[in-house]
């Protein structure tokens, strides 16, 4: 008969602690994040949000924008905090209760011709400066043109023209 002694309890336990430390690490971490896909256009919601440095107030304001409705791109989530870029390809992270998704775009390049159908030969219904924000209203055929709303003025610009769309994009 083989007596148990005390001198195998430390060799028993630590044996134990790494069984028990190897399961845990084995099981999936239970995601807290939106299950929406990744990119994807969303705007501000705030006149000032700011972009930290990472995901958690015990990280540094990098940035604040002062834009509401600014179009920005979440590329990445960690619980309640998204990673996001903006047209200047600015990236850091922001509370999810800071975006909303209503989308946008931002006028790129030099001022634009609103028009009043998706066509280059289309009639002009007003132009728009560079920086502009403007309300993106649709995208009907994933093709080259989306419907803009800018204060009182709707109007077809292509998307080359602005940034908040994916270029093969169908928004209805």
């Amino acid at each position: 008969m083989h007596m148990f002694t005390f001198r195998r309890i430390p060799l028993l336990l630590a044996a134990f602690f790494m069984l028990a430390l190897g399961t845990v690490q084995a099981l999936p971490v239970q995601a807290q994040e939106s299950g929406l896909p990744l990119p994807r256009y969303v705007s501000l919601r705030a006149d000032q949000v700011n972009l930290r440095t990472g995901p958690g107030v015990q990280y540094p304001v990098d940035w604040v924008y002062q834009r509401r409705s600014l179009p920005v791109e979440i590329i990445a989530e960690y619980r309640t905090w998204r990673k996001i870029r903006d047209w200047q390809s600015t990236q850091g992270w922001v509370h999810q209760s800071m975006l909303a998704g209503k989308r946008a775009v931002i006028i790129t390049g030099k001022r634009r011709t609103m028009r009043g159908e998706p066509d280059a030969k289309a009639a002009p219904v007003a132009f728009i400066e560079s920086g502009a924000v403007a309300s993106l209203v649709e995208c009907p055929t994933g093709g080259p043109w989306c419907m803009v709303e800018s204060g009182v003025h709707k109007g077809w610009l292509r998307k080359v023209e602005f940034w908040g769309a994916y270029r093969d994009e169908l928004l209805k």
